[in-house]
């Protein structure tokens, strides 16, 4: 089986608003002017898309919430969304690869936050056999071309795999392909749900 984990509220907890009270801190400028814009959106997905650099992404980012931040300030901000590792799922990942099975992260992400993690959380590469990452491959989820994409990189059918995701738009978009995919909505949905999985027996792949 491939079992596929997105990172962000699956692997590891995030709170993007955590990256709001430190840029405020650094600006001085009220957090509830930093409330984000529609228009952030768009300048995220870019980023995630790899079609603008950190730099380029950083100084949008402070025009769209006119606040005056250095590079590195704005980089502090930005990794200050992470919290902490569901251990218990990096546990999991690394028992189903211990029976046999395909481990793969697939997330919208940016290299500011994979250099981050790979330093702050390195059990998360360590856990997995492969990282596909929307900024390397020019690919996003809800975009059913990247699950095929990891689909075929992986030499597996839509039926060999078990995808986990906290937005509920991509689970229905990998359901669309075949794909068995899991909304994880709170931090219990993974654990539970390999309560009846019983790791002492064999892979039968």
């Amino acid at each position: 089986m491939l079992y596929i984990f997105d990172l962000g509220n699956v692997i590891i907890d995030i709170d993007f608003k955590r990256a709001l009270a430190v840029w405020s801190n650094l600006s001085g400028t009220p957090l509830a002017a930093l409330i984000p814009k529609s228009s952030l959106k768009e300048i995220v997905e870019k980023h995630e898309y790899g079609q603008i650099s950190d730099t380029e992404f950083a100084e949008r980012m402070c025009d769209e919430m006119e606040v005056s931040l250095s590079f590195e300030q704005f980089v502090e901000g930005w990794n200050a969304i992470f919290i902490g590792v569901r251990q218990e799922v990096i546990e999991i990942m690394n028992r189903l690869r211990a029976e046999g099975h395909r481990v793969v992260v697939l997330s919208n992400t940016n290299r500011l936050h994979i250099d981050y993690c790979s330093v702050h959380y390195p059990e998360i590469a360590v856990s997995a056999d492969f990282l596909y990452l929307s900024h390397e491959l020019g690919m996003r989820k809800p975009n059913l071309d990247i699950f095929n994409y990891v689909l075929a990189a992986e030499s597996m059918a839509a039926e060999q795999a078990i995808f986990f995701d906290d937005l509920l738009e991509n689970v229905e978009a990998a359901k669309k392909l075949g794909i068995n995919a899991i909304h994880v909505a709170d931090r219990s949905v993974i654990p539970d749900d390999f309560k009846s999985h019983d790791f002492s027996l064999p892979s039968k792949n």
